[in-house]
């Protein structure tokens, strides 16, 4: 399914993603050992038992990315001219293995371009929720995406 143009996007639309995901041991390994982020809270099972937690967590920066992706389909895939950034991210509530991630995007702003007359940039609220409700990643970013007219001119030429 194709993402949707800057002018399909209305403040305040509130987007239920139907794709979820169950966080598993080897994604949370294989991102830390990838990413060189050795912290033991992610990668040893006996350390984490002496913490406040009692077992891993899962790294944020791959929970900041499952969420960002399962977005990709319904809002920005195949219209959108880049990623322009991320604004505040918090991580309120640890995700451990075993976890399924859904996601909700909040339409909050948007606006012409100042530069580019093919595009503009709208500004969404990702929240990642595990299976009990709670909000385990609540990320700002901002999108530069094609005009619908614009894209008719590029697969014109």
């Amino acid at each position: 399914m194709p993402g949707l143009y800057y002018e399909e996007f209305e403040v305040g639309t509130v987007i239920e993603h139907a794709t979820r995901r169950t966080v598993t041991e080897t994604d949370n390994v294989l991102f830390s050992s990838l990413t060189l982020n050795l912290a033991a809270l992610h990668l040893d099972e006996e350390y984490c038992k002496g913490t406040i937690y009692g077992r891993r967590l899962v790294n944020s920066l791959f929970i900041l990315g499952l969420v960002t992706g399962i977005t990709v389909p319904d809002t920005t895939q195949g219209t959108t001219l880049g990623n322009l950034g991320f604004g505040e991210v918090r991580f309120p509530k640890p995700v451990f293995h075993g976890d399924t991630i859904r996601v909700r995007t909040e339409i909050v702003d948007k606006r012409e371009s100042k530069s580019r007359d093919d595009s503009g940039i709208v500004y969404f609220a990702h929240y990642g929720l595990n299976q009990r409700d709670e909000i385990v990643c609540d990320a700002r970013r901002a999108g530069l995406m094609l005009k619908r007219e614009a894209s008719k001119k590029t697969t014109a030429a």
